[in-house]
């Protein structure tokens, strides 16, 4: 079963979490399955997508424990970049790494059950891409979330602009997906031109720019030019570059 579940509604992808057994935690498969399917719907024809889960009692738990993910790989802006919007869908337990995840998508729909927590303190860890919280919420509530762990319900978080819809249980997707078609009636060139100058008004935050800088460092260590630059300079010949 794959732990990432992809469906398509004509132009609209949605995708989910799909570990409910686990409360949707974040391992290291479901990192790298999350990551390829926003990939691959960058790639695509698909115009819009949503970030949900499977099970009502949490859309995602944080990371999983028992088997901690490179978290960095499914958060948007960071692990992939799309000029396509986002819309996050989430009900139940919105928890650590999870909040990360949706606080980077572009429109958020929660249910009355939503509830976003952040207990990294209480357990003496954290990869501190919680930080740019304080840029996408008050500074202040951003704070009582990170240092006090305090438990967040949907209502608050709508309250000062973190969630753009409320909605009964269960009607999260419902939502969503109402959302995604009112984006289909807006210009794709304007959307995503849009999205990318919005980018530049956010400041990144510390973690966000390292892992930038990071993944960009590692995509040249990684390439078939440095392996191409190594042999020519062995072979003492020009290299032959592919920009690959």
């Amino acid at each position: 079963m794959s732990v990432v579940q992809v469906e398509t509604r004509g132009p609209i992808s949605i995708i989910r979490l799909n570990q409910p057994g686990k409360m949707n935690a974040i391992s290291a498969r479901v990192a790298v399955e999350l990551q390829e399917a926003f990939q691959a719907f960058d790639r695509s024809d698909q115009r819009v997508a949503i970030l949900s889960s499977v099970g009502d009692r949490a859309f995602c738990s944080g990371a999983d424990t028992t088997d901690l993910p490179e978290l960095w790989r499914c958060v948007p802006g960071v692990g992939f970049r799309t000029d396509k919007p986002i819309i996050a869908a989430t009900t139940g337990w919105c928890v650590g790494g999870g909040i990360v995840l949706v606080m980077m998508c572009d429109l958020m729909v929660s249910t009355e059950s939503t509830i976003f927590y952040y207990p990294e303190a209480k357990l003496g860890l954290t990869g501190g891409m919680i930080s740019s919280l304080a840029s996408r919420m008050p500074h202040k509530l951003a704070m009582e979330i990170m240092l006090l762990g305090s438990k967040v319900k949907a209502q608050r978080a709508y309250d000062v602009g973190f969630v753009n819809r409320v909605v009964p249980d269960g009607q999260h997707e419902t939502e969503a997906l109402a959302m995604a078609e009112q984006l289909l009636g807006g210009a794709p060139l304007v959307l995503s031109t849009l999205k990318r100058l919005v980018e530049e008004i956010i400041p990144p935050g510390p973690v966000e720019r390292m892992m930038r800088t990071t993944i960009g460092l590692a995509a040249v260590r990684n390439s078939d030019d440095l392996k191409e630059g190594l042999a020519a300079n062995r072979e003492k010949r020009a290299p032959r570059f592919t920009g690959r």
